[in-house]
Parts: structure tokens; C-alpha cells; sequence
């Protein structure tokens, strides 16, 4: 028994290298079937002009993956988890979680340059980039820069940006991680929910038996934790919030960040508990956060 699993993917080189891991282990791992990558462009691919926020948000980065997947044209779909809405179809469930990237942010600077130059802007299209660096150098301009991440890095090499702000999980995939100048610490920046996590969904009738060994527990743990903050304090969508959960003995430590309404103040805070309690901590969190406000 085999046959053709096909495996959809944004077209971005980043999109292609991610979904080509799944496609490498399957075929390493299952040599009667063969993977092949269905490339497409999506609405946030396509729309450059404007920001997510006023385009629709994240979601426009996997309809039509989805889509691909409800009409039975794809088998499987490969997505950087902090690109997942915080709501999936149940008819098309999350099967699992890949081994995490660098979950860090990292800072790069113009190609040859050592200095960060504070009197050219910041280059982030993220509001939670944004108001984590308008904390670090107070001040700063920051604007923001759509675009796959080699158009990004040609437009600061051009000199358009100072600096711009990456997911090193991204750079690292992408062979480019000499373009770090610094990894920006969790302290300091805290990350998308997820970040530096593959998610690999699929329909319900799909044999799940066959990507098991691509799955990572520990993963599985940080991304429940990180999405249930997100999710408690309105799906990440008006304003900024990030996560990041660590694992320690079976403990999860996580850090949740969030921006008041009106971005008059930041919120940051950091609880514990059992990895099996990953979604009910962070309920906890964003409870404890909210509260935090008055």
C-alpha cells in the first residue's frame, strides 16, 4: 500500500523549506508513498500594500490552503503556527506539532553593518515587535515592511531600514543564519505564540499514523499553552500579545504579553505549571494579566 500525498505550501521560500521537512520525513520514513508539494499563492501573499490588521488578519495567510484541503485536492497542509488563526475548523484538525526552531527574535542589520543606526527606522509590520522595541530604545521609529523575507532584507540592504526584526527560526531555515547580527532575548522580546513551531493539518480521514515521528510532545505543550493565552485575550487580533512557554521538569514556565487598549501601557508576566495543565495555564495567565490592568 502507497500512493501520492500531497502536501499544500504557501510559494515563499520559507513556505517551500518548511513544507519540504514533512515531505523529506515521510518519504525517508513511508518509501511506498510519495510527497509532493502543491505551491500556492495566498491573499496575504498577494495583498503587499497594506497591513494585515486592515486586510483581515492572519487568516488570509491559510484560506486558501484550507480550501485546498475541503475539496480534496491537498492531502495535508504545512503552516508556521504563529500563522494559524487561534480558531481551526473542526474539519480540519491540527495533527500535531513540529520539534521547535529558535523561538527568538533576531535583529538584522544592513548587509556589512555592525552598528545599529537609531536614525533609520526599524523595519516590523508586527504590532508586538513594535511596542517591545518602542520599550527597548525609546524613541525609535519603527515602519513597517511586507514582503517574503528575501524581499525584506533587500529593501534594508537598500537601505530603506536601520534594522529589521525576524523570527530566527525563519532565517535559520532559510540557510540565512549569517544575516543575524543579535538574537534578541525572551526578556527582552517576547515572541508570537508559536513561533518557531510547524503545525501540519489535515482532514479527519487522513492516516495520522504516518507523521508521528515528525510530531514533538514538548511542542505540543508550549503551542497549547501559548494559543490558550492568545485565545483568552480575544484571538491576538485588535491588540498585540505574545507567549512564550518553556519547558523545565515537566514544568511549563509561561510568559505572556499583552498591550492595553488604546497602547497606553504593556503587560508582562510569567506563571507556572504541569505541561498536562499546558491550555488551563494559559486561561491563568490571561486572567492574572487582565487583572493586572486595574
Amino acid at each position: 500500500m502507497g500512493g501520492v500525498i500531497r502536501i499544500g505550501t504557501r510559494e515563499s521560500l520559507l513556505a517551500v523549506a518548511q513544507a519540504q521537512m514533512l515531505k523529506l520525513y515521510i518519504e525517508k520514513n513511508h518509501p511506498k508513498y510519495q510527497a509532493v508539494l502543491v505551491k500556492m499563492k495566498t491573499t496575504g501573499d498577494r495583498i503587499l500594500d497594506r497591513s494585515l490588521e486592515a486586510i483581515g488578519g492572519k487568516g488570509l495567510f491559510v484560506k486558501e490552503l484550507d480550501a485546498s484541503l475541503l475539496e480534496g485536492r491537498t492531502d495535508l497542509s504545512v503552516h508556521s503556527l504563529k500563522d494559524l488563526p487561534m480558531e481551526v475548523s473542526p474539519k480540519l484538525p491540527v495533527f500535531g506539532y513540529s520539534k521547535r526552531e529558535d523561538p527568538q527574535d533576531a535583529l538584522v542589520l544592513p548587509y556589512g553593518c555592525k552598528q545599529l543606526d537609531l536614525g533609520r527606522p526599524f523595519g516590523t509590520s508586527s504590532p508586538r515587535r513594535r511596542i517591545q522595541l518602542e520599550q527597548m530604545y525609546p524613541g525609535c521609529q519603527v515602519q513597517p515592511v511586507r514582503g517574503n523575507v528575501l524581499t525584506r532584507l533587500k529593501k534594508l540592504d537598500q537601505g530603506d531600514y536601520g534594522a529589521l526584526v525576524l523570527a530566527a527560526a525563519g532565517l535559520k531555515r532559510l540557510g540565512l543564519a549569517g544575516r543575524i547580527s543579535s538574537l534578541l532575548p525572551v526578556s527582552q522580546m517576547v515572541p508570537a505564540a508559536g513561533q518557531g513551531i510547524l503545525a501540519v493539518q489535515g482532514r479527519r480521514d487522513f492516516d495520522q499514523s504516518l507523521l508521528e515521528g515528525f510530531f514533538d510532545e514538548d511542542a505540543q505543550w508550549q503551542a497549547l499553552a501559548e494559543r490558550s493565552f492568545v485565545r483568552a485575550l480575544g484571538g491576538g487580533c485588535a491588540s498585540p500579545t505574545a507567549a512564550y512557554a518553556r519547558l523545565e521538569q515537566g514544568e511549563l514556565m509561561l510568559t505572556g504579553l499583552a498591550a492595553l487598549e488604546g497602547g497606553s501601557g504593556v503587560r508582562r508576566m510569567t506563571l507556572s505549571g504541569p505541561k498536562h495543565e499546558a491550555e488551563q495555564l494559559g486561561l491563568r495567565l490571561a486572567k492574572a494579566l487582565k487583572q493586572s490592568k486595574h
